[in-house]
C-alpha cells in the first residue's frame, strides 16, 4: 500500500481485470547441420574466433545465402580425397521458405580435418579449415587477414584499393603553418611537392617516402611526420596534400562486399581492426578479421601499414590478397550434429549443435537436414534419435525426421520401428528437385538431385499455422517447389505405412504434391496426431510464459480466482477460433484453481496447483460416407 504522509490528492492507476495470456509463435523453426560458410563456434583450444557465433535468425533464403553460403556442394574430405556433398542444410531452407516458412535459426556444424596441413601456418587452424594470409609490414609484425569461419569459402580474394581526397592543404596565418583540413590525429595524408606534380590519384601505389602522419598537440596545431624516418616534415605553401585511405573489396564466390573509408592508425574511427574486428565488426556478417598490432612507439605505423597493404606492385585495380587454407572439414557425426553445451567455466566455448538451438526459446520445430544422408543406416538412426532426445528435453517443440536417402517401404518401417516418441513425426519417401545449381540446356534432361522432406515439412507446419492455426493437422497441403518423389506411395502402400506412424508425401492426379498423413511417431493413442501434439505445446509454452508474474504473489482466493479467469479467457478465445471440441464452452475446457486442487501441504510449501482439461479438436482421418439403397413406400 501507498503510505499518506502529508495532505494533498493522490492519483493512482489500479487494474480491475485479469492478466491475460498472449500464444506464443509456433512457426519458428530451427535447423542445424552442414554449410559452406557461416557462424560456428571454434572448439579447439588456442584458436582465437569470434565469440558471437550463436544460431542466426534468418528471414529468406537471400539472408541464408548471405550469412550460410550458397547451393554449391560441400568439399568434404574423405581419407584424402575431396568428395562433393550436397548442402542438405542450405536446399531444406530454400525448401523451408518456399512452403510459407517465416523464421528460421539455423546451428551450423563443422567437423575439423585434423588431416590437413597447409604448411604456412599452425597445424590448429589449417585442420579448421580458416583461410588467411599474412602480409609483411616494414618495421612491424606480420599484419594476417583471417577468415572469421571455416570453410572453403574462407579462401577468398580482398583487392585493396587507395582512395585519395582532394587537396585539403590551406596556411594558417597565425600560425604561419600549412595546415589540413577535416582530418584527425593518426590520418594518413600524401604530400605531393610542387616540383612532381600532378599529384597521384585514385589507386595509384603509395611511396612511404611521401607520406606523412598527423600528429596534433594541445593547442591543435597540425604536425606532419615523415613516412620514411619518422622526423618531423613541415609541407610548403606549394605542395598539394591528399587524405589517403583504404578500400577493401572482398570477394567470396559470387558475393563481392565492399568497404570504403578504412583507415590505418588504430586511433582512427574507420580502424581497420575495429572494422574488421573478429567479434563486432562493422557489419556482422563480415567475412574476414584483421590482425595486427604495430611495434610499440611506432609513430610511423599507420603510414608503413598503409603503403605495405597497397604494395607497389601489379596493376592499379588487381592487386590483393587470396586466402589459403580454408576447407570444409569432414562428414560430421551424430555427436557433431547433437552438439556440445556451453562451458560454464570457459565463456568463450559456446553451444554447438542441437544444443545450441537448446538456448533458443522461440523454437517450436527441429529437423537434422543432414542426418538421413550420414553414409549408413545406423549413424541416420543414432543422429534422429539425437534429434527426438532434443526435442523432449525441450518439452515445447517437435522434431520432425527424415528417414534414410533411397529407403525401400521395408527399410523405412524398419527405422520407424526403433522410435516411440509424442515430440517426433517422420515423412515418406525423399523428394527430387531441379539441381538450381545448373543451367537448363536445350536437349538435355535436367539433373535431378533428392532432397530430405524436412524442410518442406517445416514450411508447411508454419504454412498451416499461419493461415489457418496451430490445431489444424499439417497434412492434406500442397507440396511446393519440387519435381516428384523418390518412390510413389499408392493407396496400398500408404495402408501399411500409415497404422505404423509413418506420414506418406503423395501425388493425386488432379490435386498434385500433398502431405497425407498427421501422425506422431508415439504409440500412446492420446498422442496420436501432430496437430493434438502441438496444440498442447502451443497452450503449455503459452500459459507458461503469461504467468511468471504469480511467481511470489500471496497464494489465497485472489490470485487463485486471478489465475482461473486468465485461463478460461485465453481457452475461450481457443474454442471460438475452432481448436477445441464442443457445443459449450464447458463442453470443450474446465479450469480449477482452488482448494479443491490444492492440499494444506500445498500451501505450506509455496504451491499453487491449478487444474486444466482440454477436448482437442482431432483430424477427420477417415471420412466416411454409409450408402444404401432406398425404397420409398407407397402409401
Amino acid at each position: 500500500m501507498p503510505e499518506y504522509l502529508a495532505p494533498g490528492v493522490f492519483v493512482e492507476e489500479v487494474s480491475f481485470r485479469s492478466k491475460s495470456i498472449e500464444g506464443v509463435p509456433t512457426s519458428t523453426t530451427g535447423f542445424a547441420g552442414m554449410a559452406k560458410w557461416g557462424p560456428v563456434c571454434y572448439r579447439e583450444q588456442g584458436i582465437q574466433g569470434p565469440i558471437s557465433c550463436e544460431p542466426r535468425l534468418i528471414t529468406s533464403f537471400t539472408e541464408f545465402e548471405r550469412v550460410y553460403g550458397a547451393l554449391e556442394n560441400i568439399q568434404i574430405d574423405d581419407a584424402g580425397a575431396t568428395v562433393p556433398r550436397l548442402p542438405y542444410l542450405a536446399h531444406s531452407a530454400r525448401a523451408f521458405f518456399e512452403n510459407g516458412g517465416k523464421r528460421l535459426y539455423v546451428s551450423r556444424v563443422f567437423a575439423p580435418n585434423t588431416g590437413f596441413d597447409s604448411a604456412d601456418f599452425d597445424t590448429a587452424a589449417d585442420a579448421w579449415g580458416i583461410g588467411r594470409v599474412a602480409v609483411s609490414i616494414t618495421g612491424n609484425p606480420d599484419a594476417i587477414l583471417q577468415a572469421r569461419w571455416p570453410g572453403e569459402m574462407g579462401n577468398m580474394f580482398v583487392k585493396v584499393l587507395v582512395t585519395r581526397s582532394k587537396n585539403i592543404a590551406y596556411e594558417n596565418d597565425d600560425l604561419g603553418l600549412v595546415q589540413v583540413r577535416g582530418v584527425q590525429a593518426g590520418a594518413v595524408v600524401e604530400v605531393t611537392s610542387a616540383a612532381n606534380l600532378p599529384a597521384p590519384l585514385g589507386n595509384a601505389p603509395l611511396d612511404l617516402n611521401n607520406l606523412r602522419v598527423v600528429a596534433i598537440n594541445s593547442d591543435g596545431v597540425q604536425t606532419f611526420i615523415s613516412g620514411a624516418d619518422g622526423n618531423p616534415d613541415a609541407p610548403a605553401n606549394d605542395d598539394v596534400i591528399q587524405l589517403v585511405q583504404l578500400r577493401f573489396q572482398v570477394t567470396m564466390g559470387s558475393q563481392i562486399n565492399e568497404y570504403a573509408d578504412l583507415a590505418t592508425d588504430p586511433s582512427q574511427k574507420r580502424y581497420l581492426g575495429r572494422i574488421f574486428d573478429i567479434t563486432n565488426p562493422e557489419d556482422p556478417d563480415c567475412p574476414f578479421w584483421f590482425n595486427w598490432q604495430p611495434t610499440a612507439g611506432n609513430t610511423i605505423a599507420a603510414a608503413q601499414l598503409a603503403a605495405d597493404l597497397r604494395g607497389t606492385e601489379g596493376a592499379e585495380d588487381v592487386y590483393g590478397y587470396r586466402f589459403e587454407g580454408g576447407n570444409d572439414g569432414v562428414q560430421v557425426s551424430p555427436d557433431d550434429l547433437a552438439g556440445n553445451a556451453a562451458d560454464p567455466d570457459d565463456a568463450s566455448l559456446k553451444a554447438t549443435g542441437l544444443e545450441a538451438l537448446a538456448e533458443v526459446e522461440d523454437i517450436a520445430i527441429v529437423a537434422l537436414p543432414d542426418s538421413g544422408d550420414m553414409g549408413s543406416t545406423v549413424l541416420s538412426r543414432v543422429a534422429a534419435q539425437n534429434l527426438v532426445s532434443h526435442a523432449e528435453r525441450a518439452r515445447y517443440r517437435i522434431a520432425v525426421v527424415d528417414g534414410p536417402i533411397n529407403s525401400s517401404l521395408n527399410d523405412i518401417r524398419d527405422f520407424r520401428a526403433q522410435f516411440d516418441s509424442k515430440y517426433a513425426a517422420i515423412y515418406y519417401p525423399w523428394i527430387n528437385i531441379f539441381d538450381p545449381n545448373e543451367r537448363f540446356s536445350q536437349g538435355t534432361p535436367p539433373r535431378q538431385i533428392a532432397l530430405p522432406p524436412s524442410g518442406f515439412i517445416t514450411g508447411i507446419y508454419a504454412r498451416n499455422d499461419i493461415e489457418r492455426g496451430v490445431h489444424k493437422a499439417p497434412a492434406n497441403e500442397v507440396i511446393r517447389g519440387l519435381t516428384r518423389f523418390e518412390l510413389n506411395i499408392n493407396k496400398p502402400r500408404n495402408e501399411v505405412i500409415n497404422p505404423e506412424g509413418i506420414n506418406a508425401l503423395r501425388y493425386f492426379e488432379g490435386r498434385g504434391f500433398r502431405v497425407w498423413g498427421a501422425r506422431t511417431m508415439s504409440s500412446d493413442p492420446e498422442w496420436k496426431y501432430v496437430n493434438v501434439r502441438r496444440l498442447f505445446i502451443f497452450i503449455e509454452n503459452s500459459i507458461d510464459q503469461s504467468s511468471q508474474w504469480a511467481v511470489f504473489e500471496p497464494n489465497n482466493r485472489i490470485l487463485w480466482d486471478n489465475i482461473r479467469r486468465m485461463v478460461e479467457d485465453f481457452l475461450l478465445v481457443l474454442w471460438r477460433d475452432g481448436a477445441l471440441l464442443g457445443a459449450k464452452p464447458e463442453d470443450a475446457f474446465f479450469v480449477r484453481c482452488d482448494r479443491t486442487t490444492m492440499t494444506q501441504n500445498d500451501l505450506d510449501n509455496g504451491r499453487l496447483v491449478c487444474l486444466i482439461g482440454i477436448a482437442p479438436v482431432k483430424p477427420a482421418e477417415f471420412v466416411i460416407f454409409r450408402i444404401g439403397q432406398y425404397t420409398a413406400d407407397a402409401s
